[in-house]
């Protein structure tokens, strides 16, 4: 069977990196952006009514510019999905090397939004570790990888919670600690047809045919799910008995099934000689044979009825770990496949808008140029002042945007930005450039 190594290969080497998930400062912003634009001007070093409504023009005009780019992103993750859709097979068929490169183009621009709506890509020892462990969901799962080509988990939002959980088959009741990732997004891509084996790729071993289409890609997110519990997530999973569950069903299935078995063993003999009897394979039979082969018959009653209530108690076992599976699992689905690029670009947006916000405030109320450490600590400080959040701020990521639209000034290590009269011009001018493009766009000819 394939290992998760395998299919992870490419963040292996983030494992190694990475902190533990409980030592990691989260850098998603969870405030609204309308709440933290509010916050910067009402509760800001803004003296006047003019200077606060130039701000706000400010992010307006921002917010207008990143929607306008997210809107084309948008529209590019819905087209390269198209044939990649489970729900969806083209017709007809792709070729194998439009469907690898679809799959590559689909796969660096998600992460790319991803990585914009500040997910973070789940390390392979943390999936690792969530193979070894549970949390929320106490029965014990299996899963095979031998039907995927990659699969990929992206968490934002992350505390240490207590959970309450059920224990000795809901006779006990104890708390657990546990990390919680707040959102998780999985990406799960199916190995194409011409290399899944024949046998096992195109059919389950129950004959039934597999429930992605080959090719295809698999988007799911998830809410409130514990780092222990990402392996329940997995398209494929299934619910397994521990070893306890198998001692308790199979010790009193040999303890009753004995005692039956050692009983028949005497008087079978005699069903044989009976049945050849009445077909005419041998000859006569006393009473005292008739009445031993009513009681093997009676046996072999009483051992069918005991292997068949044997086999439902294993059903209705079976039956109770996949309800609570679902009860865990199914609650927190949140959305997805092609659904999801709505709620994906909507939180990229979110991000970008709300880190333009605050590196455009703090250079421009500095009263000197700021170092980019500088810039960091006071945004990280003011957000846990204003809000009680603690954020891993991405200053890097802030003032590139800042830098893309020329909007800052570089002095050594020290950062400047225009001033508003220079900058609002600025903004305005990329916004019609904007229209200008999309014009010419619509006018150019199409290629046959």
């Amino acid at each position: 069977m394939q290992t998760l190594a395998a299919l992870h290969d490419e963040s292996a080497a983030i494992a190694a990196s990475v902190p533990a998930a409980r030592h990691h400062r989260d850098q998603s912003i969870p405030v609204r952006k309308s709440e933290l634009l509010d916050a910067l001007i009402e509760r800001g070093a803004f003296a006047s009514a003019s200077e606060k409504a130039q701000f706000r023009r400010l992010a307006r005009l921002l917010a207008l510019i990143y929607h306008y780019e997210f809107f084309d992103r948008l529209t590019h993750l819905h087209d390269t999905y198209h044939h990649l859709d489970p729900d969806h097979a083209p017709r007809p068929p792709l070729d194998p090397a439009r469907e690898q490169q679809d799959y590559v183009v689909l796969r660096d621009a998600l992460f790319a939004v991803l990585r914009g709506a500040n997910f973070v890509e789940v390390s392979h020892a943390e999936i690792e570790r969530a193979h070894q462990e549970r949390a929320a969901v106490r029965v014990e799962i299996r899963t095979s990888l031998d039907e995927f080509r990659e699969v990929r988990f992206f968490r934002r939002g992350l505390s240490r919670e207590t959970l309450t959980v059920a224990d000795w088959y809901g006779l006990r009741k104890r708390s657990i600690e546990a990390d919680i990732y707040k959102e998780v997004v999985l990406f799960c891509g199916m190995k194409p047809a011409a290399q899944l084996d024949q046998r096992r790729g195109r059919k389950t071993k129950h004959g039934a045919p597999p429930r992605l289409r080959p090719g295809s890609v698999l988007i799911k997110s998830f809410r409130h799910i514990a780092s222990a519990d990402l392996n329940a997530l997995f398209p494929n999973v299934r619910v397994v008995m521990s070893t306890l569950d198998r001692l308790i069903l199979t010790v009193p299935a040999i303890a009753g099934g004995v005692p039956i078995i050692l009983n028949l063993a005497s008087t079978v003999t005699v069903l044989f000689l009976v049945a050849g009897f009445y077909l005419g394979l041998s000859g006569a039979v006393n009473d005292n044979d008739m009445k031993k082969a009513l009681a093997a018959m009676s046996g072999l009653v009483a051992l069918g009825a005991f292997m068949m209530r044997q086999w439902v108690k294993y059903q209705r076992q079976s039956l109770r770990y996949q309800k609570e599976l679902a009860d865990n699992i199914y609650y927190r689905s949140v959305n997805n496949n092609a659904g999801l690029f709505d709620t994906l670009i909507g939180a990229a947006e979110q991000q970008e808008c709300k880190e333009a916000f605050l590196a455009c405030y703090f250079l421009l109320t500095a009263r000197a140029p700021l170092t980019h450490d500088a810039l960091d600590r006071q945004i990280e400080q003011w957000l846990a002042d204003n809000f009680a959040i603690e954020v891993d701020f991405e200053v890097d990521d802030a003032l590139a945007k800042l830098d893309r639209l020329g909007l800052t000034r570089r002095d050594g290590d020290k950062l400047a930005i225009l001033p508003m009269d220079e900058i609002l011009p600025r903004l305005e001018a990329a916004w019609a450039e904007m229209f200008r493009k999309e014009e010419e766009a619509s006018l150019r000819p199409v290629k046959a």
